[in-house]
């Protein structure tokens, strides 16, 4: 087999069940900015979108409906009437954020069911969708 410089292959590749099973998990546990704008506009009971940016980034656009919570906000005092039938969605600026994987994290540690947008506010814009300004 001849050499291969890519740095693509420098990690070996998973098996193909154990690509299967994380692709599923991944699917499971995020959405995107067509899905979820889908939702907003169904009126879906049940979606709960949380912006986990902090209020300034907040304040500048966020995606219509959205309640601002960091992870540090999110704790079992300050979530203690949510709802825990609900979806909670979370996002922040975009891929190079983590605050929404933080504030997802925390959520699902207290028994909420979550997904992330993992391309935040920048896939929400990039598809011409409208942000709200508070």
């Amino acid at each position: 087999m001849p050499e291969l410089r890519s740095r693509i292959f420098a990690a070996p590749s998973l098996a193909p069940a154990e690509a299967e099973r994380y692709l599923a998990a991944k699917l499971a546990a995020e959405t995107d900015a067509s899905e979820l704008k889908e939702a907003i506009e169904s009126k879906d009971k049940g979606l709960v979108v949380i912006d986990a940016r902090r209020a300034e980034g907040f304040a500048e656009g966020h995606i219509p409906g959205a309640l601002n919570f960091t992870a540090k906000d999110i704790n079992a005092q300050s979530t203690a009437g949510w709802d825990k039938g609900a979806l909670y969605v979370t996002y922040c600026g975009g891929l190079t954020c983590r605050a929404s994987a933080k504030t997802a994290i925390k959520l699902a540690g207290l028994g909420f069911t979550v997904k992330e947008l993992p391309g935040g506010v920048k896939d929400w814009t990039d598809r011409g969708f409208e942000l709200v300004k508070a």
